[in-house]
């Protein structure tokens, strides 16, 4: 059988687990647009309204990276807040930076594994020597998407002491 190609959605790209699997970034002053997403036990009530409405100030800033990363820092069971990477300054976008060093870590499976996913990453930082200080999730591709290509990607973010 020849090897299968995957048909693009138009929304999300298909996401590679290979760069992001087991590793140690450092970051220093990296920026990122940041707004709030509500929740409800921590199932986003309003996340694609606000992805939308950010990325298109994003395009319209020609600040896309380009590979686009999208954390999640899940601060209560009623919100969270998303860091969405870019390459400079977004006008009309609340905009923060974030430095660090980072364990990553990719699961795959349904969202609501999240919780285990977070246990199984404070075990694997711990297993290193290090102590976590924040977790984000890196939700690498929406829904409907997750559903076309037939995997769901989360890439947990470690920062760690």
């Amino acid at each position: 059988m020849g090897e299968q190609t995957v048909k693009l959605t138009g929304c999300c790209e298909p996401f590679n687990p290979d760069p992001w699997q087991d590793k140690e970034i450092i970051w220093k002053d990296r920026i990122f647009v940041k707004d709030h997403v509500t929740s409800f036990f921590h199932i986003p009530l309003n996340m694609g309204k606000k992805v939308i409405k950010n990325m298109g100030l994003i395009e319209r800033a020609g600040a896309k990276a380009p590979y686009q990363l999208m954390l999640t820092d899940e601060k209560s069971l009623w919100g969270s807040d998303i860091y969405i990477d870019v390459i400079k300054e977004v006008p009309g976008a609340k905009m923060t930076k974030l430095s660090g060093t980072f364990l990553t870590k990719v699961f795959e499976g349904p969202y609501q594994n999240a919780g285990k996913w977070a246990l199984e990453m404070k075990e694997y930082v711990k297993s290193k020597g290090k102590e976590l200080k924040k977790l984000f999730f890196s939700y690498t591709t929406c829904p409907a998407c997750a559903k076309a290509y037939g995997k769901n990607y989360v890439v947990l973010f470690a920062e760690i002491d």
